[in-house]
């Protein structure tokens, strides 16, 4: 974890620190014209696969869920759909998220939303030994073994 006092603590740390899980709090320069994954890649100087976004999708059956994955691959709605029970699935729109799980864009992370959601998490993250999620703002990242937090939020492993 890191030890820097400048670096703001957010409530997604807290559990992860709560429950005494290893991360570190990465910042990075926010553009609000490009909230991108690869602009965040870029500004930490690691691959794009390894930087993992997390998108709040709504099934037609059983409601809201949540998919993490490599932030240069697009979510294949049928596949999310299937993954999770429903027969379709669409992403929420922008105004949903912030009422729904707590977090804005570019800074919803897969930590701590306002209730539990049935979370999928590509299976390119058990290739490494670290990867990248959203500490739950805008230029802050968590910096987390893939396993740790699939076993922390509960996540299932899906293959694309």
């Amino acid at each position: 974890m890191s030890s820097s006092a400048r670096i703001p603590k957010t409530n997604a740390a807290r559990l992860l620190e709560a429950a005494g899980i290893p991360f570190e709090l990465i910042p990075y320069q926010v553009d609000p014209e490009n909230l991108a994954a690869e602009h965040i890649a870029t500004q930490l100087g690691e691959p794009i696969g390894q930087v993992f976004k997390t998108l709040v999708l709504r099934g037609d059956r059983n409601g809201l869920f949540v998919c993490v994955m490599p932030g240069d691959m697009e979510v294949d709605l049928k596949v999310a759909a299937s993954l999770s029970g429903n027969k379709s699935a669409a992403m929420i729109h922008m105004k949903e998220l912030l009422p729904e799980t707590g977090y804005i864009r570019g800074g919803c992370s897969p930590i701590g939303m306002k209730k539990p959601l049935p979370t999928f998490i590509h299976e390119s993250a058990l290739l490494y030994d670290y990867i990248y999620v959203s500490a739950g703002v805008r230029g802050l990242q968590f910096k987390i073994n893939p396993e740790a937090l699939i076993d922390f939020i509960n996540a299932h492993i899906y293959p694309l």
